[in-house]
Order: structure tokens, then C-alpha cells, then sequence
């Protein structure tokens, strides 16, 4: 790209190191700047305006120039700027934010602890789960079961957890104790013929099997999303949920909900283990909780989870994890403000109502020829592309497809995120009808006008 040599764009390459960024193929082409953000609208710095419809990363549900969470973030900053609750300590905004945790979640649950990510919540969920099997006189019960392509995070433990190739390669990842077992995609991994509570039952087999073989006694806890998120918002096939609870309790093994995404309201109930009727002992969440506007996460454990942990802390003398920032009272009062909003504003009954219009349109691309599957539920969903629909084989190699689709869906005003070539949906819980509709146009707009560089 050519830029002023003191542009922010040059700035950026010449100072920043990205995200999940090809850091050469930066230097090539550089940044695009976003600078403000309205509703579910963000303006880069040229003044061209886009749909968000991945809410930035999955969770900004209130919209991108809330009022209500800046004034806040402002009264709280002017009254208690910091504190933090380790040794006894605490503020009103923790205490507050804590008790709605447990009052609202899914399923009887004892304690909120917090933590400043998706990432730093799945660690502490891990170390947990350690320090709970050593409080039990378990010290040989450790091994975690993940999944393939489920993403739990990128810290050294969490990104063990994460079952995607990107997260681990030259990591030297996953560490010891953690095990991965199928990714519950039936459009891709199902059998020829195979139904939905068929692939099901053949995924609960496979898991136990896998514990059997481990050996029941060294096996902790099983984690995974409700829908998979960044392995390409995989929706689980019917009765899966609920054969996967059952090898769970037949063995002991606790069951960690990570909500990063599906939380507060996502899948069109507040939780998503209310959509598949799962019943965690661990409850994770982050993103959506703030909106993003200010970084906090939270686990909440029950009573069978917590118990041991207070013991085993009372007989060492402290609980020994902790987060400067953990529960920051800004961060928890702009929680607490973001909460309110989504309950007064039903933003969960609007991701339920206008949810069913986006999978409709969606839906409505599914015999486009470069379109493999279409799936989601409520305000989040995917399409898969395709090369060829028959074979389900990508064109060219994988992810070509979804990145060229992805930058023509760009250039039409719509920011999305290809996962290889699966192009993600997850606007803001605020999204109107109308605005799914202008979403889904663009995206058509951008399937027609990448056919003729597929098959030329």
C-alpha cells in the first residue's frame, strides 16, 4: 500500500503488531482504522461507514455509542477509579455485579469470581478444576476433554483448551491434560445417511469412550460452548447436549459452559445453556456482559465446585489467583448499567424476533452455488462456502473462498469474519429488521459478484 510515511496507517506498521494478522501481510497492505461507531454503524478514518455484524468480536450487544454506559463509566471513575478485592477487600460495584451474576444465571450457582477475559476465565476454570481435584484427595484427576475447533481462549491453558491448528502451532500447545474429542458438525462430519440424534448418540459413544480410555478417575471436567463460536458458529445437531450430560454425570466429570459468546441474550434466551438446556457447574462468560466497552469477564461456580475450593484455601491459608483488575469497579459498574439495558430493552426478545428473520434471510442464500450450509440460531449464525457443492471441497484451497467474499462484503459496507470460509453474522442485539435485511443484501451482492472469479 502506499501511505504518508507519518499517516496512522504507516504509524500502525511501523509500531503495532496484531491480532490474529498475517504480521508480513500487514506490512503489505496495513490497518484499516475504525473511529467511531454508532448504533450498529463504525466510520473508518476516510469516513466510509459499515455495518458491524460481527460486534466487533461477538459483543458489542448494546450498539457502539451507548450513553448510558459512558455516563457509567464516568460516575464510577469519579467516585472509585480502582480497587480490588483481594485480602478481604471489596466495593459496591463487585458485590453488586456478583449477586446478579448468581440471581440471573441458568442454574443454581454459589459464587461469581472475576477476571478480565474470556482467555484469563478459561485458565482460572482450569486452575479451579486443579485445585478442587487436590482439595479432594484427587490429585490423578486433572485431564480436561475440549473439542476440536472449539476456541476457549489464547493464555497458555486456555489456548490448550482452544481445539483450533492457528492457536497452537509453534506454541508449542496444548500442554499436558488436556484432550479433544469431535466437533459436533453435522453438515461436515456427520456419516453419509446419518441423522442429526444419530451423529449425536455416535459423539456421546466417542466421548465415552474416550474417558474409558483415559481412565474415568484422572478425568476433571469437559468444556464447550453452547455454539461454537470462532470454529465457525457451530450449532449443535439435535439431542447432542443432552446425551453429552449424560457420559458427563455417569463418570463424575464436571461440565464447564463457556458463554463467552452465546451469553446475554445471543442465542435468543439470556443464556445459551437455557437454548440446549445444559446445567453447568461452571459458568463462563465475558464480551457481551460490558459490551465490550471496558474489559471484564466472570466464572460462576456451584456449590459442588466451591465448597472444596473454600476448604482447600482455608486449610493452605488464601485462595492464591487473582487479577489486578479483576472485578475493576468501573468495568463492573459498566456491567451492571449493560445488564439493565438488555433486560429493559428486551435486546433478548429482540435477538429472539428479529434472530428468526436474519436466519430466514440467511437461509434464503442457501442454494446460491458458492454457499456449502447456512446455520446459526437466534442473532448469531454462518454461512459455509463452497467451491463445490456437491464434493463440499473449497475452491482453490481452504479459505480462499471466504476471503475473497469477505473483502467484496467489505468493500459493500459490511464488516463480517471469515473462519477459513465460513463468513460469521453477529450484529448487535439492538439490529433491526430492516438493518438484517440491508446486512443480507450486501452479503448476496458480494456471493454474485465473487462467481465470476470462482468460475473464470
Amino acid at each position: 500500500m502506499t501511505t504518508q510515511p507519518n499517516s496512522a496507517e504507516a504509524r500502525d506498521i511501523r509500531y503495532h503488531l496484531h491480532s490474529y494478522t498475517n504480521a508480513r501481510k500487514h506490512e503489505e497492505i496495513g490497518p484499516l482504522i475504525i473511529e467511531k461507531g454508532d448504533g450498529i454503524y463504525v466510520e473508518d478514518a476516510s469516513g466510509k461507514r459499515y455495518i458491524e455484524a460481527m460486534a466487533g468480536l461477538w459483543s458489542v450487544a448494546v450498539g457502539f455509542s451507548e450513553q448510558r454506559l459512558v455516563d457509567a463509566a464516568t460516575r464510577q471513575m469519579k467516585k472509585l477509579p480502582f480497587y480490588h478485592n483481594f485480602t478481604h477487600k471489596g466495593h459496591s460495584p463487585v458485590i453488586d455485579l456478583a449477586e446478579k451474576l448468581v440471581s440471573m444465571a441458568p442454574v443454581p450457582m454459589s459464587k461469581a469470581f472475576f477476571t478480565n477475559s474470556g482467555s484469563e476465565a478459561n485458565d482460572t476454570a482450569m486452575k479451579m478444576i486443579w485445585y478442587r481435584s487436590n482439595a479432594l484427595g484427587q490429585p490423578q484427576k486433572k485431564k480436561i476433554i475440549s473439542r476440536k475447533r472449539g476456541y476457549h481462549g489464547v493464555t497458555i491453558a486456555s489456548a490448550s483448551l482452544t481445539g483450533l491448528p492457528n492457536n497452537q502451532i509453534s506454541f508449542d500447545l496444548p500442554i499436558a491434560n488436556v484432550l479433544h474429542t469431535g466437533t459436533p458438525h453435522h453438515y461436515r462430519d456427520a456419516l453419509a445417511g446419518e441423522s442429526e440424534e444419530a451423529f449425536a448418540t455416535r459423539l456421546a459413544e466417542e466421548l465415552e469412550q474416550l474417558i474409558l480410555a483415559e481412565g474415568p478417575e484422572m478425568v476433571a471436567a469437559f468444556i464447550g460452548e453452547p455454539v461454537m463460536g470462532a470454529g465457525g458458529v457451530v450449532v449443535p445437531p439435535a439431542t447432542y447436549w443432552e446425551k453429552i450430560q449424560a457420559v458427563l454425570a455417569k463418570y463424575d466429570i464436571l461440565l464447564v459452559a463457556d458463554e463467552v459468546i452465546c451469553g446475554f441474550g445471543r442465542t435468543g434466551n439470556m443464556f445459551g445453556c437455557q437454548t440446549f438446556d445444559i446445567k453447568p457447574d461452571i459458568l463462563v462468560m465475558s464480551k457481551q456482559i460490558s459490551s465490550s466497552y471496558l474489559p471484564i469477564s466472570a466464572l460462576l461456580i456451584n456449590e459442588r465446585v466451591y465448597a472444596p475450593l473454600a476448604d482447600e484455601s482455608n486449610r493452605i491459608g488464601t485462595f492464591g489467583h487473582g487479577f489486578t483488575a479483576g472485578g475493576h469497579p468501573v468495568a463492573a459498574a459498566v456491567a451492571l448499567e449493560n445488564l439493565k439495558l438488555i433486560e429493559e430493552r428486551d435486546l433478548v426478545g429482540n435477538a429472539r424476533t428479529v434472530g428468526v428473520h436474519m436466519q430466514k434471510r440467511l437461509r434464503e442464500l442457501a442454494g446460491h452455488e458458492l454457499v456449502g450450509e447456512v446455520r446459526g440460531v437466534g442473532l448469531i449464525g454462518a454461512v459455509e462456502l463452497v467451491g463445490d457443492k456437491q464434493a463440499k471441497t473449497p475452491w482453490k484451497n481452504a479459505g480462499a473462498l471466504g476471503g475473497l467474499v469477505n473483502g467484496l462484503l467489505q468493500e459493500n459496507g459490511v464488516i463480517s469474519r471469515n473462519m477459513a470460509d465460513t463468513l460469521a453474522f453477529c450484529p448487535p442485539l439492538i439490529i433491526t429488521e430492516k438493518q438484517v435485511d440491508d446486512m443480507v443484501d450486501a452479503f448476496k451482492k458480494a456471493l454474485d459478484a465473487a462467481v465470476p472469479q470462482v468460475r473464470g
